[in-house]
């Protein structure tokens, strides 16, 4: 975000602080040292579950494990609300919990942590209504080995953790129904195709469909064989539960003091990931800039933090200011918290994905000072989330207990308990589900110490997250299939690598760019960790992506070169008219950063010509702070963070600042935004140095193109702090054609500390900002 040091308290809240209500989640028993299974493990079923009614307003629980069991605790929400976390009561082997208060129709979302043999285990989630037909939901079936590339055909088994159910499956990419084929032993596929497969029982709801896609031989074994077993490099950090908690202790905090200072680590030239292989650790992990911290489990419940994830940095330069937890991540693994309550107290470029936190997660500093924008996604808190002085958030097919606070705007899409929608008061903009998601790819190790990039699914009208039926849905690329981009690696390599027909594994570095990098293959993935830092030299663009199906980008930051670039990122040629609405290029945790660290110049950050494109989670930053001589009106120029002309694309988490003219231009038909966080430049010099034309002061933020007659946006903010002029205005923060397919919900402006002036929100309507840092609120347009 930006630098809030001359910004007061009362002046960035005013009356609309919220004030702290945290609640402790009562009875959270048995979840330290909790080491879910995976669907995919569970071949034999290890239970029995089932929910009946015992009168109009109870329903009873029962739950019967294979193996005596110790104890077993229900978690479960009523109409996705309140969740309770209990202690089963154990009769002759059966344990049962009766749930009272209930009306026909309430909607009962439950599943149990149980004691087996020393180990505790997650199961997958279930459902029932009161009064419905069903006591529950079949669990979705697994496959072993997953989906991926593989050289030679493979021997799939299909499993399933409900007892009794039957699995049904198809091998030609179709739906499977009633009437397909039973699964009875193992499959074999010698042929890239398609698996799909559901599961019935007798009593339960069908399963979720499962899908696994095999690609046996083909043109992706091209790539020269690389190692399964790679280096990854000096920055990269692979801790195993054998070593002693002491050690990765030093290593984490080492990794921390030389990252955590806002001052001298903002813009440093270090880079680092720390991984985890599976099992259970006992550390507290503080995550500093540019740091990467995840799991290598396939999911997140195989790797155990006993401890805390958090950004808790202290530096006396913040003054207990979060706005600059810029540039880190925490991703695919649990975390059962000390305190119960892990804090994530972030601004921009900070996600955190893939995680399940058994407790509270807490988006404030500890001091509740200011913090303003993150990110969430494809994660589960059993506890409550609290926002309390965070301006802006967006929370997307995430599972909560409970959610607390908001300041401007809240946005939450596919979040099971989230609150309702009540924008503005309170500022809640809540969509029941995504409309289309596909988590981000990762890597993992597999049983045999071997790595792999696992590729989840994509998903349609998506809610809670990607695993919460016990295994992501998707398939897996093995390492061989990669090249790993480590130090020495040059412009010319990384091409020559990609013309080869591997995928790119970046690891945490700096690489400048004197040529284009070109992806061009269908499927590519090129995925990041540790931040590593593409600098564009001499003004060439840094990276362009043909107009083929399903490209994934992910965990890259974009940092302009000192000479202009056209463009950083540009996806698909323009004039792309393909359709990839099955399988759409995916771009994701993908930041861009003119100035800062350098003197940095780009005419546009994010260029996207191709169709059904989704980018989520996305930062693009004109610095407004950095080191000396890289900022300033004449300094780190650019025009534009971000211009669509591909249809139907999907923005799912848009954080777009500073930028000298429109900042977010969209000219594609059935463009679809669900979160926009931006602040107009700063430093203008004066209104006539920022026009858009004679007769219109400033340029929009979010400028939809006149020809364009479909649009939807959902929780949008734009902020104005004209600190080097304050008497500059502008005239709207957003700039629509004027018809029924266009539709803006939930927007907002701002001016900070009353540095200049908004004068309406959405083309002419919405009043001026006021003063005292309070938002001016638009429902919905037209």
């Amino acid at each position: 975000m930006t630098h809030r040091g001359t910004l007061p308290r009362a002046a960035r809240h005013g009356t609309h602080a919220v004030p702290l209500l945290l609640a402790v989640l009562a009875l959270l028993l048995g979840v330290l040292g909790l080491t879910p299974v995976s669907g995919a493990a569970a071949a034999s079923p290890d239970y029995t579950q089932s929910v009946s009614a015992t009168s109009a307003t109870q329903a009873q629980i029962s739950f019967t494990p294979t193996t005596a069991a110790l104890y077993v605790d229900v978690h479960y929400l009523v109409n996705a609300a309140n969740q309770q976390n209990v202690r089963m009561v154990n009769a002759s082997g059966t344990w049962t919990h009766t749930v009272g208060g209930l009306a026909t129709g309430n909607v009962l979302d439950y599943w149990f942590t149980y004691e087996k043999s020393g180990p505790q285990y997650d199961t997958p989630h279930f459902s029932y209504t009161q009064g419905g037909s069903t006591g529950g939901q079949t669990a979705q079936p697994a496959f072993s080995p997953a989906g991926g590339q593989y050289a030679t055909a493979q021997t799939v088994t299909i499993s399933d953790a409900t007892a009794g159910a039957t699995i049904r499956y198809t091998r030609d990419g179709s739906t499977p129904t009633a009437g397909s084929p039973v699964y009875t032993g193992p499959i074999s596929v010698t042929a890239s195709s398609t698996v799909k497969a559901f599961a019935q029982a007798p009593g339960l709801t069908d399963s979720p469909v499962a899908t696994a896609t095999y690609t046996i031989g083909g043109t992706q074994t091209s790539c020269p064989v690389q190692s399964d077993t790679p280096d990854f490099g000096p920055n990269v950090h692979i801790y195993d539960p054998s070593m002693s908690a002491a050690t990765i202790q030093a290593q984490l905090d080492a990794h921390f003091n030389q990252m955590k200072d806002t001052q001298s680590a903002q813009f440093s030239s270090d880079r680092v990931a720390d991984l985890f292989k599976p099992g259970t650790y006992n550390v507290n992990d503080n995550v500093g800039f540019y740091t990467s911290v995840a799991g290598l489990g396939q999911e997140p419940g195989q790797v155990t933090i006993n401890g805390n994830i958090t950004v808790d940095a202290f530096n006396a330069s913040d003054a207990g200011n979060a706005t600059q937890n810029f540039w880190r991540s925490a991703e695919n693994l649990t975390i059962n918290p000390g305190g119960g309550t892990n804090r994530w107290a972030v601004a921009q470029a900070a996600p955190f994905r893939r995680i399940d936190v058994h407790g509270n997660l807490a988006l404030y500093p500890a001091s509740y000072g200011w913090a303003s924008g993150g990110y969430v996604a494809d994660s589960r808190v059993t506890g409550q989330m609290a926002s309390i002085s965070q301006q802006q958030w967006y929370t997307r097919d995430t599972g909560l207990g409970s959610w607390d606070g908001g300041v401007w705007n809240m946005v939450f899409s596919g979040v099971q308990g989230a609150p309702a929608n009540t924008f503005p008061t309170p500022p809640e903009t809540v969509l029941a589900t995504t409309p289309v998601s596909r988590d981000v790819p990762y890597l993992y190790v597999d049983g045999s110490g071997r790595y792999r990039v696992f590729l989840p699914s994509l998903r349609t009208n998506a809610s809670g997250p990607s695993w919460a039926s016990g295994s992501t849905p998707g398939s897996s690329l093995p390492m061989s299939q990669f090249y790993v981009v480590k130090a020495g690696d040059t412009a010319a390599t990384i091409n020559n690598a990609l013309s080869q027909g591997c995928n790119l594994f970046v690891t945490p570095g700096i690489y400048h760019l004197n040529q284009t990098l070109n992806v061009s293959r269908a499927n590519a993935v090129v995925l990041g960790i540790g931040y590593p830092t593409f600098v564009p030299d001499n003004g060439v663009n840094a990276m362009q992506v043909a107009d083929v199906d399903g490209v994934r980008i992910k965990g890259l930051l974009f940092d302009a070169g000192t000479v202009n670039s056209q463009a950083l990122l540009t996806v698909g040629p323009s004039g792309s008219t393909a359709s990839h609405a099955a399988n759409p290029t995916t771009v994701q945790d993908v930041f861009f950063r003119i100035g800062g660290q350098l003197a940095g110049k780009a005419t546009n950050s994010l260029v996207v010509n191709s169709g059904n494109t989704v980018i989520d989670h996305i930062w693009a930053w004109r610095a407004d702070h950095g080191n000396a001589g890289t900022i300033g009106w004449t300094t780190n120029t650019a025009d534009t963070g971000l211009i669509v002309n591909g249809n139907n694309v999907l923005a799912t988490g848009l954080f777009v600042e500073h930028y000298q003219k429109y900042e977010v231009i969209w000219n594609g038909q059935g463009g679809r935004t669900i979160f926009f966080q931006n602040e107009n430049p700063y430093d203008v010099p004066n209104q006539a140095a920022w026009k858009s034309s004679a007769s219109v002061n400033g340029y929009a933020a979010y400028k939809v193109g006149s020809n364009v007659t479909s649009h939807e946006a959902w929780g949008l903010g734009s902020y104005c702090y004209f600190n080097v002029n304050p008497a500059v205005a502008n005239y709207h923060a957003f700039e629509v054609p004027n018809n029924s397919g266009v539709r803006f919900h939930s927007l907002l402006t701002v001016s900070l500390n009353y540095q200049g002036t908004i004068t309406h929100v959405i083309n002419d309507t919405g009043a001026v900002t006021p003063t005292g840092t309070t938002p001016v609120n638009v429902v919905s347009y037209p």
